[in-house]
């Protein structure tokens, strides 16, 4: 029995470029992105995917893009991903110095939303 291959080579397309329409993006474009992204997320699948595509990138979201994902979070009524938040942010960072710089810019978000730290929570 021989078996055939009628399929041409051209025809097929097995390599998808999710993000080459961002390839060029300035930092200054991907948050403005995400900001309006989270800002539009209105259950909890939208916000962790947002979340997992947001912090894949090679940089630290900036403040604001956590501002708005902590946001989202607490309108989904998702706290444990508004914790989580905090932890991806910590595994981004390059020094614990950047963390607490993290920490501070975001503790009237923190304080206003009722969101703690896993530390904070005693973990």
């Amino acid at each position: 029995m021989v078996l055939t291959n009628n399929c041409s080579q051209s025809s097929y397309k097995g390599i998808r470029f999710y993000s080459s329409d961002h390839e060029n993006e300035s930092y200054e474009a991907f948050t403005e992105r995400y900001v309006k992204f989270f800002d539009g997320v209105d259950d909890q699948f939208e916000l962790k995917r947002g979340l997992n595509n947001c912090f894949a990138y090679d940089l630290v979201p900036a403040p604001s893009v956590i501002e708005a994902s902590l946001r989202a979070a607490r309108r989904v009524n998702d706290f444990s991903t508004a914790v989580r938040i905090f932890e991806g942010i910590k595994q981004k960072v390059e020094n614990s110095n950047q963390y607490n710089q993290y920490l501070e810019e975001l503790k009237p978000i923190k304080d206003e939303l009722g969101i703690m730290t896993k530390e904070e929570l005693g973990f």
